[in-house]
C-alpha cells in the first residue's frame, strides 16, 4: 500500500505518467452512477481520449443524444498495470457534462471496493502518460493518502481535479512552463530550428520558423499525438514588430480542421471547388480559390455565395440541441457545403486548447533567428461552449485559403487549409481565466 502520494506519483511516473491528478469522489461518483468530471468539456484537456463518437439510445420513449470517447485506462499498484478495456467518457451536450464509465467492468484488480460504494472521503487519482494512457489508483477516506490530500492546501484546481506536482519544488505545470519561457526569453537571438522525431535539432530555413523554433527550445518533437505541446499546455507563439506594444502582424489561427460532412467530404474538394471556388483574381490562368471571411450568420460572400452558420445550436441557451449538428457552409439554396461536426471540432478544441499560452516572436534575417518577448499570456479554463459562443457572437470566424492548381490537366495540385481565427484581442473571451506574466520578475 502507497503511504505517500509520492510513492504513489513515483510509481506512476515508472509506468510513463508524466501529469498528475486528484479528483475527491461525491457518494454518486461510483460505478453505477458514473465518475462526475465537470459540467462543461474541460476534463477532455486532462483525459486523453482515443476520438469522439456519437451514440443514440432511447430512454422513457424519447431519444437521447450523448457523445463518447474510448479511453486508455489501467488502474496501477504496487505489482503492476491492470488493462480496464471497457473505460469511457461520456458527454452529454445538452446539460452539458462528461462522466467516466466502464473503469471496473472486465478489469482484475480494480479497486471495486472503493468505487462500489457511496462513502465519503473518497479520492480517484489519475497519472497521464505522453503516450496518452491514464492510469488510476482509488482509495478510501480513511486512507494515509487520503489524509495527506485533505492536507495540502497549496494544491491548483484544474476543473473537477487538483493538480498534483511531481515533486514538492516543481510548482505544477504552469510554474515550470513559465520557468523554461523565462529562459527561453533570456536567451535572446535562437537560430531558427526544429526538432526532429529523432530527437536531434535542425536547423530551419523557411520563413514560418518562429513555432518550430519555440517548440524545439521546449523539447517537443513533431508526432501525431493530438495532445496538448507542454505539460497540458498548448504553446501558440505569433509574431510581433517589437516588444514594446506587442502588437500582433496579424490574428491568431486557433486550428485548421478539414471538413468532416457536406460536399467538401462527400463529394470531394475538387467537386466543391468547381460548385463554390472562384478564378484567380491576380489572373493566374488555370486556378481556382476559396478564400474570404466568414462569420456567423453574415450575408452570403460575394465570392462563393456560402454563409456561415451553426447546426443544432441554440444560441438562446448557448448549448448543443444536436450533437449530429456542428458548424456549416450553407448554399445560397441551402445545402450544405461543408460541415465540421461538433463531435470532431470538440474533440480538436478540448485536447488542444483548455490550457494554452500564447508568447510573442520577433524575426531576424540572415542567418534566420527569433526571440521571444518577456510578456507572455496564460489562458485556462475553457470548454466547447465557449468556442461556440465565441463563433455565435462573430469572435472567432472562418478564413479559409484553398486552392487547385492546373485545374485542367490530368493531376490538379490542390492545397487545403480551412483556419478557424480570432483576433488577438479577443482570445481572453475564450477563456474563463487569463493572465499575462512578466517573466523579467517571475521568481517561482
Amino acid at each position: 500500500m502507497f503511504e505517500k502520494i509520492s510513492a504513489l506519483v513515483g510509481r506512476m511516473t515508472e509506468c510513463g505518467a508524466k501529469r498528475f491528478y486528484a479528483k475527491r469522489l461525491a457518494p454518486n461518483d461510483n460505478s453505477k452512477n458514473q465518475i462526475y468530471l465537470g459540467g462543461d468539456f474541460s476534463a477532455l484537456n486532462i483525459i486523453p481520449h482515443q476520438g469522439i463518437y456519437t451514440d443514440s439510445d432511447e430512454v422513457a420513449g424519447s431519444k437521447r443524444d450523448r457523445a463518447k470517447a474510448g479511453i486508455l485506462f489501467s488502474w496501477v499498484d504496487e505489482q503492476g498495470l491492470y488493462e480496464a478495456p471497457n473505460a469511457q467518457l461520456i458527454l452529454y451536450p445538452k446539460y452539458p457534462e462528461v462522466r467516466m464509465s466502464g473503469f471496473l467492468k472486465g478489469c482484475r484488480n480494480a479497486p471495486s471496493h472503493v468505487l462500489k460504494v457511496r462513502d465519503e472521503g473518497r479520492i480517484m487519482f489519475l497519472g497521464v502518460t505522453d503516450a496518452g494512457r491514464v492510469l488510476g489508483y482509488a482509495v478510501d477516506g480513511k486512507h494515509p493518502l487520503a489524509r495527506e490530500l485533505a492536507s495540502r492546501s497549496e494544491l491548483a484546481e484544474v476543473g473537477v481535479f487538483l493538480e498534483i506536482p511531481t515533486s514538492p519544488d516543481d510548482g505544477g505545470s504552469k510554474v515550470q512552463l513559465l520557468r523554461k519561457l523565462k529562459e527561453i526569453h533570456n536567451k535572446h537571438w535562437i537560430p531558427s530550428q526544429k526538432l526532429g522525431v529523432d530527437g536531434e535539432v535542425h536547423s530551419y530555413v523557411a520563413r514560418n520558423g518562429g513555432g518550430y523554433t519555440l517548440e524545439a527550445e521546449l523539447g517537443i518533437a513533431p508526432n501525431g499525438y493530438a495532445e496538448p505541446d507542454f505539460l497540458g499546455w498548448e504553446i501558440k507563439q505569433f509574431g510581433v514588430r517589437d516588444f514594446t506594444g506587442y502588437v500582433p502582424k496579424g490574428p491568431v489561427t486557433l486550428m485548421t480542421p478539414e471538413p468532416s460532412g457536406g460536399i467538401y467530404k462527400d463529394s470531394g474538394v475538387t467537386t466543391f471547388m468547381n460548385l463554390f471556388g472562384y478564378q484567380d483574381k491576380n489572373g493566374v490562368p488555370d486556378r481556382l480559390n476559396f478564400g474570404g471571411i466568414y462569420s456567423y450568420e453574415k450575408p452570403p460572400h460575394k465570392d462563393t455565395g456560402l454563409r456561415l452558420t451553426m447546426i443544432g445550436y441554440d444560441r438562446e441557451s448557448g448549448k448543443i440541441s444536436d450533437i449530429e449538428g456542428g458548424l456549416a457552409l450553407l448554399s445560397q439554396s441551402d445545402e450544405i457545403a461543408a460541415l465540421w461536426k461538433f463531435s470532431s471540432i470538440m474533440d480538436h478544441w478540448n485536447r488542444k486548447h483548455a490550457q494554452a499560452a500564447y508568447i510573442p516572436s520577433i524575426f531576424r534575417q540572415g542567418p534566420p533567428a527569433y526571440a521571444f518577448g518577456g510578456r507572455v499570456l496564460l489562458c485556462e479554463k475553457t470548454d466547447f461552449n465557449l468556442f461556440l459562443s465565441a463563433v455565435a457572437s462573430g469572435v472567432i470566424y472562418y478564413d479559409p485559403a484553398i486552392k487547385i492548381e492546373h485545374m485542367s490537366s490530368a493531376s490538379p495540385k490542390t492545397k487545403r487549409r480551412s483556419q478557424f481565427r480570432v483576433k488577438h484581442q479577443s482570445l481572453t473571451a475564450l477563456y474563463q481565466k487569463a493572465e499575462e506574466i512578466d517573466l523579467s520578475t517571475f521568481e517561482g
